[in-house]
């Protein structure tokens, strides 16, 4: 089995990509770049300008703000989506904890995929809005562009 379709077959146990169907994996798949960091390597870092999603494949990570651990990572769960659709800086610090394999999204490719794989759209935008339903957050009418 070659290497895109193992990937697209470990992004079925995904949550961002529940929605695609085989097909749409294997694109997903063609446009991402593996990488395999070494324990306490920082993948994103809080303040900084974000330029790719990431999908813990294998391994574990922390997530801090200011300092503080507020989530523990694993496989299958992604983060580094909200600095490609707002450009604001990262809001938090991305560290590994064991040795990784991360996919890996870079801005271009992830428009791309936001462009031609319906499903992860759809899908991406679900996650934002219960994001935002479980943190209590009710945007206004100006915030959201009405």
């Amino acid at each position: 089995m070659n290497q895109r379709k193992q990937l697209a077959n470990r992004l079925l146990d995904v949550s961002l990509f529940s929605r695609c169907d085989p097909r749409d994996l294997r694109i997903v798949a063609r446009h991402t770049t593996i990488a395999e960091p070494a324990a306490e390597v920082k993948l994103v870092t809080q303040g900084q300008a974000g330029d790719a999603l990431f999908v813990l494949l294998d391994g574990s990570a922390r997530v801090e703000r200011d300092e503080v651990v507020v989530a523990e990572l694993g496989p299958g769960d992604y983060f580094g989506e909200l600095a490609l659709l707002d450009p604001a800086p990262r809001a938090a610090t991305v560290t590994t904890t064991a040795p990784s394999v991360v996919a890996v999204l870079d801005l271009r490719m992830f428009r791309v995929l936001l462009r031609d794989v319906p499903p992860l759209s759809a899908e991406l935008l679900a996650q934002l809005a219960r994001r935002v339903r479980d943190a209590g957050a009710v945007p206004t009418s100006a915030e959201v562009g009405f």
